[in-house]
Order: C-alpha cells, then structure tokens, then sequence
C-alpha cells in the first residue's frame, strides 16, 4: 500500500467508500466514477494528472506534519526559506488552477444550448474564475448565499462538519468571515491560536445570547459581575431567569478581586446545595472592563477560583478590546476564561460603520465534526452544531471584511484614546465637585488592577463622572448636557474614533430598575464618557463653555473650579508624552526577531 494513501483518499469522489490499495487504483477509480475510458487519449492525460494530484496530496500532508514537528525548532533564517518556498509553491498551485480554467470554461460553454437565456440565468461558471482573488491583498468579500459542491460523499462530510474547505452555506460559514475569525484568534491568542476557534455573529449581542443559549440549562445558576452593559442586564433578567422561560439564578458578584469571588462562589455553592444536586449547574459571567465606569476585574484570580470547583467562566472583554488585555494568553491555563466574547462593533471595528460579534474558545467547546466527542464534549454541545448551526445570527461577509479592515488600526487608535482618558479623567478630577469613576486616577481603588492586568497599565478608554455633590437642578443637568455638542458626542454606543457621551440611567442601563442602579453606581447625573482619538483641548473648552453657561446661573461659579488652561494643557502634553515614553520602551528589538 502507498505511503500517505489514506491522505491522498480526501481527493477522491470516493473519499468514504473507495477500496483502492495505491494513488493509481485512485486515479482509475476518479475516470470510472465520471465514465471516463482510461485508454482514450483525453483519459490517459486524465488519469497522469490524477495519479500525479493524490501524490501531491500525501506529500503535503506529510509537509505539514514534519512542520508542525520542527518549525519550532528552527532558526530565524531556515523559517523564512520554509515560509517563502511554501508561498511560491501556493502560487504554482493557484497557478496549476487556473491554467484548467480555460479548457473547463470551453467544456462548460460546449454543453450551453443556443438561443436561449439560459447561459445568463446560470451566469459564468464562478469555479476557476474565482483563482485570482487568491492573490488579493486584502481578503476577498464573498457575496454568496451557497457554493458549488463537488460530489455526493463530499458534501456529505461538509455537512457532517468533516471537510474544511468546503463551505455549504453562507449562514454557517463564509470565506471572508472566516478570514476575520482567524484574525481575532491570531490576535487574541497568539501563541496559543491553534488551540481555540471563533464564530462571527450579527452583533455582540448576538454573540452573548448564543453563548449564554449554549452554557446554561434551564434552572442553572449563573454568577455575574455587577457591572454588565445595560442590554445584557435585561437579557438575563428578562430573559434568562424568568419562571416561564429558562429560570436561571442570578447571584450578583459585587466585588472585583479573587478573594470576594471565592467567598461569594462558597456562599452560592453552600446556599444552593440543593439546586446543585438535582442538577443545575454553576457558571460565571464577567464583564472587564466594565460598563460604565471602565471597571477592571482580577479575571486570571476569578477564573483559576471558578475552575478549582469545575464552573466555566465567560468574559465579556469588548472594552479593553485584544489591545489593552489579551486573557487567553495567560501562561497558567487556570487563569484563562474558558470562552471571550467581543463586540466588534466597538473599538476592534473602530468605525461605528457595522454592528458585529465574535464568540472564542477552545476547539472542543466551539466545533466537533458530527458524531464524535472530545475531552468529554459531545459534538451536539459544541457551540456551533448546539447554537451557531441552527440559530442564524450569522456575520455577511460585507460586515466581516470593514471589521477587519478597521482591525489595521486598532493599535494606533486605541493608544491614543487610553491617552486621551488619563487626560480627561484627570481634567474632571480637577473639579471639586465633578466626582470621577476611572481608574486612570492613581487613587482610584480599581487602579491596582489596571496597572497590573492592562498593556502599559494604560487605562480602559471608557468611564464615568457624576455631579451629584454639586446639586444640580435636573432641568439645569439637561440643559448643560444637551449642549456638549458637537465636541462631545451624543450617541449611544461606545467605542468609535470621536469621544461620545451618554447618560446611562436614561440610555444604555434605563432598563434597570432603581434598585439595580443603585447598585450599578448610576445616578441621575452620571454620564459615561468613551472616550475618541481627538485632540482633548477642544472637548476641555467645551466642557468649561457649557458649565458657564447652563450651571453658572444655579451653580455660582461651578465653571471656575477646574485647573487653568495652562496647568490642563501641560497635563495633556504631559501624559501624551510619558506613555509614548512607555510604548517605546516597550518596542520588540530586532534581536527578538533573529
């Protein structure tokens, strides 16, 4: 028998059931498969180029897996002469694809009729004259809704989740999302990528319902940081833990350390000893940062407290975006969460331009092909056959590809926004009655862990202030508020290139109740800041402009109390100038490359 045979069967028409002993019984198989007489002269070219295609097909895949043996092992120059001959002989191949392109398309046009519209309701055959969007700089945006499938037990595999190449539906997979997926995971998990897998959804969240759909179970008891953004608040709530719907309990973590989690997880797991043994299962929902007030939580202490008793932790991370904290890369896989989700539509997109989600976790958890099992995951509880699969939130291609092209610059403009938020935080924090939810400030109590945990201990480019201390009439709170434009923007999202402004207990968290705002820390004049890419001079202007016209008259003298213009402009040039400082000292040396 051939070496590598059962790696040159993927290419046969008769993957599943051939009964061929050597690349040439497969060859003679493939003819005999579409009726063709291997002794003609067209199927004597047929059968050389087949055999010589299996052939290829075994030593690629033992290619592979010599590579993935010793390409760590390698030197720097030896990978460079690996990557550059693998990346010509892409082309060669490409190139082997579209020299076929022409005879295909003369069979192709021979079997059109004359006279009719048919060739036009058909349209061109897409198969080869798709070859050169391989060489795209860019990747391809594929409007498709299906795609041509190549035989009987092929397609049958792709439905079964065992053919990769083969996409069969755009609601499941699509070319350019899945291009983006790899991105986010290439990005989030570095080293680690080849370990997890994402699924692209229509929204985050989208992102956080299918995940949510996937882990819990009707009774389940779900522990989640108090913190969370408005939507997901009445999700769970008016969702999730409804008596007539799933009855998940919700237990409130208050706190943000390891040590309060671990009293409150004791606590649940003592109180509700009884729900545990008649199934209901525990699981944990952390948002960090968090929204409003940019709150970071100890997510490597409360996941390695979570898998010490088995409970699975998911971490909404949309806020410090794979910039700022990248948990998944964490050397101690206790202090992982087990799943991350992102809201593309924020900062990773960047542009405010398409509304997108992802969901990342480990390959077992995200996909089994059908019918198997893996690390005690059956393939049905996987998150794409359980949830993805039937579902439909799926990302089109044309949200997929502007999410990545606004990824290119998530470095640039994300560092210059968690500037600009040490910039303003300590330009309210000037204000003796302007008190400042940001962890930017050094006394802050969530600044430790900023410093700690976020890249360059640079801060989260979203927080909060209140005036609450200066008792302010509400009718003059509207009045000031409604006038920050344009510098400020009023919008209801977060994370776009301009600095935006909102008041949470009237937009985002208006579904809480008074209670839950309370205990969210909102209050009628709080307003939450994402904070943009702009110079911030203009928005301090602004600031004071508004305050002297529309709180002056019921606040004598409130615009007078932050620091003077010159003392905030050196401040500004100052924090600009000693984080740049930082990063360069953080620069990769061209000795990390060699």
């Amino acid at each position: 028998m051939d070496s590598n045979l059962q790696d040159a069967k993927v290419l046969s028409p008769r993957r599943n059931s051939s009964n061929a002993t050597t690349t040439g019984e497969l060859a003679h198989e493939q003819l005999r498969h579409f009726s063709i007489d291997p002794g003609s002269e067209h199927g004597r070219l047929l059968l050389d180029t087949a055999e010589l295609l299996y052939r290829a097909q075994g030593n690629l895949s033992e290619l592979w897996a010599r590579s993935a043996a010793t390409l760590q092992r390698l030197d720097r120059s030896d990978k460079v002469a690996w990557f550059n001959a693998k990346r010509f002989m892409s082309f060669q191949l490409a190139k082997l694809l579209d020299t076929l392109q022409n005879p295909l398309r003369a069979s192709f046009q021979s079997l059109q009729g004359s006279g009719d519209f048919n060739i036009a309701t058909r349209g061109g055959y897409p198969l080869f004259d798709n070859i050169p969007a391989i060489f795209s700089a860019t990747p391809v945006i594929a409007r498709t809704a299906t795609y041509i499938y190549a035989c009987t037990e092929w397609v049958d595999d792709a439905f079964r989740g065992r053919e990769p190449s083969h996409d069969i539906y755009s609601r499941l997979l699509n070319p350019t999302s899945i291009s983006l997926a790899n991105a986010i995971v290439d990005l989030e998990c570095g080293p680690e990528s080849g370990e997890y897998l994402a699924w692209n959804f229509n929204s985050g969240m989208a992102a956080i319902d299918a995940l949510l759909a996937n882990q819990l179970a009707r009774g389940d008891i779900l522990i989640v940081s108090r913190h969370i953004y408005g939507g997901v608040h009445q999700l769970l709530v008016d969702h999730y833990a409804r008596r007539d719907k799933m009855a998940i309990e919700l237990v409130w973590f208050d706190g943000t350390g390891a040590e309060e989690f671990e009293q409150l997880l004791q606590h649940t797991l003592k109180s509700r000893a009884e729900a545990i043994g008649g199934g209901a299962r525990v699981h944990t929902y952390l948002e960090s940062p968090c929204n409003p007030h940019g709150t970071m939580l100890d997510v490597p202490g409360i996941c390695a407290a979570a898998h010490r008793h088995d409970i699975l932790v998911s971490l909404d991370s949309t806020l410090a975006t794979p910039f700022l904290y990248r948990p998944l890369r964490r050397e101690d896989k206790a202090e992982r969460p087990d799943f991350v989700v992102h809201s593309y539509t924020k900062d990773i997109g960047g542009t405010g331009g398409t509304t997108a989600g992802v969901v990342i976790g480990e390959n077992h958890r995200m996909f089994i092909p059908k019918g198997d099992s893996a690390r005690g995951v059956s393939w049905d509880r996987s998150l794409f056959w359980d949830v993805y699969y039937i579902k439909g939130a799926f990302l089109d291609a044309d949200k997929a590809w502007e999410v990545h092209n606004g990824m290119r610059t998530l470095e640039m403009r994300m560092l210059k926004k968690c500037i600009n938020t040490l910039c303003l935080s300590h330009f309210f924090a000037s204000h003796p009655e302007i008190r400042v939810n940001s962890h930017a400030l050094e006394k802050h109590g969530n600044s430790e862990l900023r410093l700690r945990l976020l890249h360059y201990g640079l801060p989260t480019p979203l927080f909060s202030i209140d005036m609450e201390a200066a008792g302010i009439p509400t009718e003059a709170f509207k009045h000031f508020f409604d006038a920050l434009e344009p510098a400020f923007g009023q919008m209801v999202s977060l994370g776009q290139t301009n600095t935006m402004v909102l008041c949470p207990a009237f937009t985002s968290h208006s579904e809480l109740s008074p209670e839950a705002l309370r205990s969210a820390d909102i209050h009628p004049t709080t307003i939450r800041i994402s904070v943009g890419d702009e110079n911030m001079a203009q928005l301090a202007a602004q600031f004071i402009s508004c305050a002297k016209l529309h709180l002056d008259p019921v606040r004598p003298g409130f615009s007078e109390g932050f620091m003077s213009p010159d003392e905030a402009d050196g401040m500004f040039a100052h924090f600009y100038l000693d984080s740049h400082r930082k990063v360069a000292e953080g620069f990769p040396r061209i000795a990390d490359y060699l």
